[in-house]
């Protein structure tokens, strides 16, 4: 791993940045395999880094921007990046176990592979994100955008939580001018399906 002391950006190093308590401007910066755990870079502009296979673990990077950063392979376990902009990032195969995401732009970012088990999406923006094979194993996806397009049809892992929440969706849905085919699909789902839910979340009236 790279040390922020051997980092240079411009003519100071990333130790020095990172030790001054400013803002960080690391736009378009090579953060490539850098040991960053447990850094502040709150608020920093890291807007098209290069934050490849980059050692992030328990950073904070709440309200950063990092829009059009690569992140893959990154190492982003129990990282804070409450409200940060992720929109268009590359997050392919981070390791995202237990980060807080909560209130995240991820619009369009790619997400195919990453490890979500566990994270905090909640009021999250993931429209057009990719997160085909991603492992959303106990993450919390409440208030978010969940993304209806092909994405999202091909996710690697979920938990009965989430699958029980978009199915209590489905349930809902009104059948006033379906098909009688369409409408049977939903009116015939089990009671698992129509209010497994309602034990996770207990202001989800039964059907």
């Amino acid at each position: 791993m790279r040390q922020p002391k051997e980092i240079m950006i411009g003519e100071r190093s990333l130790q020095e940045i990172l030790a001054s308590g400013e803002r960080a401007n690391l736009r378009g910066a090579d953060l490539r395999e850098a040991d960053l755990r447990g850094a502040n870079l709150s608020g920093a502009d890291l807007r098209e880094a290069d934050l490849r296979w980059a050692n992030l673990r328990g950073a904070n990077l709440s309200g950063a921007d990092l829009s059009e950063a690569d992140l893959s392979w990154a190492k982003l376990s129990w990282a804070n990046l409450r409200g940060a902009n992720l929109s268009g990032a590359d997050l392919s195969e981070a390791d995202l176990r237990e980060a807080n995401l909560r209130e995240a732009d991820l619009r369009r970012a790619k997400l195919s592979e990453a490890d979500l088990s566990w994270a905090n999406l909640r009021e999250a923006d993931l429209r057009r994100a990719d997160l085909s094979e991603a492992d959303l194993r106990r993450a919390n996806l409440d208030y978010s955008t969940w993304p209806l397009w092909c994405g999202s049809l091909n996710v690697g892992k979920v938990s009965d939580r989430l699958a029980l929440q978009l199915l209590a969706h489905v349930a809902r849905l009104p059948v006033d001018g379906l098909s009688p085919d369409v409408a049977a699909l939903i009116t015939d789902l089990p009671e698992l399906a129509k209010n497994g839910f309602c034990k996770h979340q207990n202001v989800v009236s039964r059907l």
